[in-house]
């Protein structure tokens, strides 16, 4: 594989897109709208900044014996500046060369793989791949990034559904970096091992599934803790920071659930909680939930991209 192919350049797609062009590969993100560049832009701005902060300060920390993330930085023991040198390049030549465009068929002309990373919206993902299955070539791999649901929801409407499957990525790739590779029933093993291979060329660990699961293997257990949290919140138990700080003192871990949303993205949240039928009716949990994240992204505080979500961010 060399020509990848982001569908959607939010919160994921943006990051999937940054890490492998950062990886050597060439990569165009494909976009709904002139509208939606303008929004994707900030987010690959931010990736840039990022990448090279951390970089620069992995450079000052050499001998220290800390450990860098493993996304940027393979092995924390064996690196030199002049490595660092070669990756700070990586950076600002994966910044300059990313290409954006709204169309279809320029998005799919030599592409190896497309990695849709769209709302977590069922119908809008069928609407998207009827459009992208008369541009795809024949070569052409296409995975979803979808959090919470599976392959065979959408298969019917390729072609070629022995070549789809599902790559997942966690957030802040570059820190947490796995990839859960999740094939269909009818999934060929050509494809999906040419995605597992593609998950660790962009220094991503791949996480091999043997069978569909909704959520794969990290949401299944993230998303209930995440409900868990807002369902706190929404039955006015505790505010926010004070459910993330007994979370943090309780288990020791570095995030609780509302600063894990701001991460993520309350869109992402928000579509997650309007897949279930229960948030229709404003008098229950789920419904309290979707009317909470409405407010939040009604005032444009959507995440840590943002600058503000259920915390600010400078």
């Amino acid at each position: 594989m060399k020509n990848i192919t982001v569908a959607g350049g939010g919160v994921l797609g943006s990051q999937i897109a940054f890490q492998t062009a950062f990886c050597g590969f060439d990569v165009k993100i494909w976009l709904r709208s002139e509208e939606s560049i303008g929004r994707t832009k900030p987010k690959l701005d931010r990736l840039y900044n990022i990448y090279k902060t951390t970089l620069n300060e992995a450079k000052k920390s050499l001998g220290t014996g800390k450990v860098f993330p493993r996304g940027l930085i393979t092995d924390s023991s064996k690196v030199s500046e002049s490595d660092i040198d070669d990756l700070l390049e990586a950076v600002d030549k994966a910044y300059k060369e990313i290409k954006l465009t709204t169309s279809l068929e320029e998005a799919c002309k030599d592409s190896d793989l497309i990695i849709e990373s769209m709302a977590e919206n069922p119908e809008a993902k069928i609407a998207f791949y009827k459009s992208l299955d008369p541009h795809l070539e024949a070569k052409t791999i296409v995975a979803t990034n979808s959090s919470s649901m599976v392959p065979s929801q959408f298969r019917e409407y390729l072609s070629r559904p022995q070549q789809y499957l599902a790559i997942h990525f966690a957030n802040n790739i570059w820190i947490s970096n796995t990839a859960e590779i999740m094939g269909h029933s009818t999934t060929s093993k050509d494809a999906y091992e040419a995605v597992a291979k593609f998950a660790s060329d962009i220094k991503m660990i791949p996480l091999r599934l043997m069978k569909e699961q909704p959520g794969y293997i990290l949401n299944s257990m993230l998303i209930p803790f995440l409900n868990a949290g807002q369902m706190l919140l929404a039955n006015e138990v505790a505010d926010p920071a004070t459910i993330d700080l007994t979370w943090r003192l309780g288990t020791g871990s570095p995030y609780g659930p509302f600063q894990i949303l701001d991460i993520v993205g309350l869109n992402t949240a928000l579509n997650i909680v309007s897949n279930n039928p229960l948030s229709k009716d404003p008098t229950t949990v789920q419904g309290k939930i979707k009317a909470i994240l409405e407010k939040y992204i009604a005032e444009g505080k959507t995440g840590v991209n943002a600058g503000e979500g259920f915390y600010k961010y400078s």
